[in-house]
């Protein structure tokens, strides 16, 4: 047991040894990672520290009115793609017109204004001394803060008007009658 103790005592210092070799490189490789992180957050600082500090921009207020634009005019046709001119006044403005390029939509009736979109209700029963049905129509969107009225009417003519027909009961009563004269026949 002497031999096998001596042998396993020589086993286990030179296993601390290794262990402690081992410990001495993670804590060597710790200390570098440790100054070069110190090294870097200095060279940061540094740098930073040498940029100058540059003064706010004062902000220019300007003597410009706001934009006035115009109706959206179509290339071709009353709707599609179109331009329309915008004006601002101001004397120390640099630039008092410009040109920006606009749409109107085909789907929008065109009788109140291209630019102005209506909600309209149902149409209302036939006034039988004009022959017209009215509705009227609630501003739903505006195309480019365009001038457009809140709400709107308009009116048709009535078309065909129904009035009773007199002959359905005439035919009831036919076929009544007929079916009487059958019975008694």
């Amino acid at each position: 047991m002497g031999v096998a103790g001596r042998i396993s005592e020589k086993d286990e210092r030179k296993r601390r040894e290794m262990l402690s070799q081992q410990y001495q490189q993670q804590r060597r490789k710790f200390a570098a990672a440790f100054l070069a992180l110190i090294f870097i957050l200095a060279a940061v600082d540094t740098a930073e520290a040498g940029k100058k500090e540059k003064p706010e921009k004062k902000v220019k207020k300007s003597d410009c009115g706001e934009w006035q634009w115009s109706v959206c005019v179509p290339t071709s046709g009353d709707c599609g793609l179109g331009t329309r001119e915008g004006t601002r006044t101001g004397a120390e403005c640099k630039q008092t017109m410009k040109t920006q390029r606009c749409k109107i939509p085909c789907n929008w009736k065109k009788q109140f204004g291209a630019e102005c979109k209506y909600q309209f209700q149902a149409w209302g029963e036939c006034d039988l001394n004009t022959a017209l049905k009215t509705r009227t129509g609630s501003l739903k969107r505006a195309l480019h803060n365009a001038d457009c009225q809140k709400t709107v009417t308009i009116s048709k003519p009535c078309g065909k008007l129904t009035k009773p027909k007199p002959q359905a009961e005439s035919k009831k009563k036919k076929k009544e009658g007929k079916k009487q004269e059958k019975m008694l026949d």
